[in-house]
């Protein structure tokens, strides 16, 4: 069996980042001091390559053997939430309104820590690419970074991500090969007619009636396609009508959805399908009508060759693997990786009695640290000996 470099006495060095991280949370394309700190501590490990501004604030750190062999890339997220934080933790958020809420705080802390290992002995071929990502939470982060020109240089013949999972029994750990996380997209729908005195609304032209009908007709538009929730699924995110007042009748309207499907095809076709739905209805209506999309979220798809090598790791570390029948609906951009690479992405759990992603009292479970930190720095030794 493998034997691993990672010192768990540093296990409360990583807690600790972790919870400075915690505490200065900083959202998406906006990440400058958390990259300073997180390359300051990877510097102090004297990797043989580290990378700052890639995409944004990315920051890469590259542990070379010097010798020929696969390049593998770990990757986490810098970027937290602009969520408004109530947990009552010490190291809860000092910035009102932005909290690391999806757990990221976590998943850095645990590269940082596969950054120990890697330090303490190199790996015996190839090369090990840890890749702390900015804005995830928009979708953005992976398709800057792999577009960065200094990205050509670090290009990896595999790329793997864990994402906690409240829900599931903590430590436990879930994957499949093929389909695992849906692509996914915003889609915004601008109506514009005429506004109009609220005595006399016959002399505008409300949007009124073709928002209805596009509340009540874009949630049903899979069903439509004859594709069950499994596949696609389209959620209405916001509305407005007009202005608050009494005494105007509107003449605006917006309604926001975001599409989600199995696939990379599929959503291409969800989303052509909503724009033919809105142009329709607001030439039905005689209304102009303006499209706009954005978070934009590649589907997670895994390579079965990359996926062995995380059960493979599951085993050697006696971890409990709960079956991962369907994949799961939420979005992570790592998918954007595995057009480059073959990649994995898997999930941790977080527990099951605690706050869901997102929720405003979610904290990552400190436990998972040196977990995560053995797992990845397995699968990096299967791989790069």
């Amino acid at each position: 069996m493998t034997v691993l470099s990672y010192d768990e006495t540093r296990t409360s060095e990583l807690v600790a980042l972790r919870r400075e991280l915690h505490r200065a949370p900083e959202v998406s394309g906006e990440e400058a001091e958390t990259a300073l700190r997180v390359a300051r501590f990877v510097e102090a490990l004297r990797p043989d390559l580290l990378v700052t501004g890639l995409g944004g604030h990315g920051v890469a750190a590259v542990f070379d053997s010097a010798r020929p062999g696969p390049s593998v890339l770990f990757r986490c997220e810098l970027d937290g939430l602009p969520i408004r934080e109530i947990s009552t933790v010490a190291w809860r958020s000092r910035f009102e309104g932005k909290g690391h809420l999806c757990g990221h705080d976590g998943h850095t802390a645990i590269v940082a820590g596969l950054a120990t290992a890697l330090a303490a002995r190199r790996p015996a071929r190839g090369r090990v690419i840890l890749m702390f990502q900015p804005a995830e939470e928009t979708g953005a982060g992976a398709a800057a970074v792999i577009a960065d020109p200094g990205f050509a240089g670090l290009r990896p013949d595999f790329s793997f991500a864990l994402h906690n999972l409240p829900g599931l029994p903590l430590g436990a750990a879930g994957i499949r090969p093929g389909a695992f996380n849906f692509a996914s997209e915003g889609l915004r729908i601008r109506l514009e007619g005429k506004t109009a005195h609220a005595s006399q609304p016959e002399n505008g032209l409300s949007p009124a009636a073709a928002l209805c009908a596009l509340v009540s007709g874009l949630p049903e538009l899979p069903a439509r396609l004859g594709l069950d929730s499994d596949r696609a699924l389209v959620t209405l995110v916001h509305a407005r009508l007009g202005e608050a007042a009494f005494g105007i009748a509107p003449g605006e309207a917006d309604v926001w959805a975001t599409l989600r499907s199995v696939n990379d095809e599929l959503q291409l076709r969800l989303m052509q399908a909503a724009r033919d739905i809105a142009l329709e209805t607001a030439k039905t209506h005689g209304l102009a009508v303006e499209l706009g999309t954005e978070d934009r979220f590649a589907a997670c798809h895994n390579d079965a060759d990359a996926t062995v090598f995380a059960e493979r790791a599951f085993e050697a570390e006696g971890v409990s693997v709960v079956p991962v029948d369907k994949p799961f609906r939420w979005s992570e951009d790592f998918g954007l990786f595995g057009s480059v690479s073959k990649s994995a992405l898997f999930v941790l759990g977080a527990g099951v009695d605690t706050p869901r992603l997102h929720n405003p009292d979610y904290d990552f479970p400190d436990e998972l640290i040196p977990l995560g930190v053995r797992l990845f720095e397995r699968i990096a030794r299967d791989i790069c000996g």
